[in-house]
């Protein structure tokens, strides 16, 4: 197992994970990303795969996080998806992490066909090119309306859309962040669905407990909050929140997952100590959060305790 990080590529941040001591990437394949799976060339790829190989660091899942069951939005996003498991199979990438998407004005259950419709091509075209589809448990919940943008949430909701998409491509992307704060044993989780986590993400989640008893865990009804959090919670780097990293390692390795875990890096904390760009897609989250280098020496710092390669 190695230890890296969600990531859109550079060389800078290549040279940075290695000499931090990580040797794994999941690389972002948003549109505009170094990997724009519409735009990128032999000759981008030949490039990065050499400098990936001189620092002795293996990409572990590309990383595409859009909603396909949107009214609106989701038909771009369903076109694009097939080329980023095109590109995947060319770079020799198994595995391709996203969401389930969801109509933020329909229920699960409602949204459960249309979550049907889309993957079951999805997971046609991943099969036939030898690529698994990982599912972050995010719910992508919206501050002070809490509409949700993805279903694939919780156990209770995934044994319904493995049900209704019987893949073996199609799997989890396991973050135990997300489960924290939904109040879900992520031990648990990990124990009943090893067989289904096909990637993993480090990220830790902080509570505030003073906040939570004043708002309840619907979270502010006024005002902003800062970061990617929703008032009572937040995202923080790997060591700095609840999730216990001993158990959750154990669990993972004793289930028989022998890929790689990455942090995805969302902690405004440390993020705040360098100047950000503008952020509306998840695809900026990372592209702006993968150039902070404290958040991440950190993780690594947590996780190195835990994980020998």
């Amino acid at each position: 197992m190695r230890i890296g990080f969600y990531a859109n590529y550079s060389e800078e941040t290549a040279k940075f994970a290695h000499e931090t001591g990580f040797s794994s990437l999941q690389l972002s394949a948003w549109q505009g990303s170094y990997l724009d799976a519409e735009t990128v060339t032999t000759a981008r790829i030949d490039t990065m795969l050499k400098q990936l190989s001189d620092y002795d660091i293996e990409i572990s899942s590309l990383g595409y996080y859009p909603n396909y069951l949107h009214p609106y939005e989701g038909e771009e996003a369903r076109a694009y998806l097939p080329k980023v498991i095109d590109l995947a199979a060319r770079l020799g990438v198994s595995v391709v992490s996203t969401f389930a998407g969801r109509d933020p004005d329909k229920t699960v259950e409602e949204n459960v066909p249309l979550f049907k419709e889309a993957f079951s091509r999805f997971c046609d075209h991943a099969e036939s090119k030898g690529v698994k589809i990982a599912l972050e448990n995010c719910p992508m919940i919206e501050k002070k309306t809490n509409k949700c943008n993805n279903i694939a949430t919780s156990p209770d909701v995934w044994d319904v859309l493995f049900e209704v998409v019987p893949s073996a491509s199609l799997g989890i992307e396991f973050d135990p962040s997300h489960m924290v704060w939904q109040g879900i044993d992520y031990i648990q989780a990990v124990k009943n669905y090893s067989h289904k986590i096909f990637h993993v993400h480090a990220k830790d989640m902080e509570i505030d407990y003073v906040a939570r008893s004043r708002m309840g865990i619907l979270g502010p009804s006024f005002g902003e909050t800062s970061g990617l959090g929703s008032g009572w919670w937040r995202a923080r780097t790997p060591g700095w929140g609840e999730v216990d990293w001993p158990k959750f390692i154990t669990a993972v390795i004793e289930g028989g997952y022998r890929g790689n875990i990455d942090i995805e890096h969302e902690d405004s904390v440390f993020a705040g100590l360098q100047p950000m760009g503008a952020i509306s897609t998840e695809g900026d989250i990372v592209a702006n959060y993968s150039l902070e280098r404290i958040g991440l020496t950190l993780g690594y710092k947590t996780l190195s305790q835990y994980i020998v390669r």
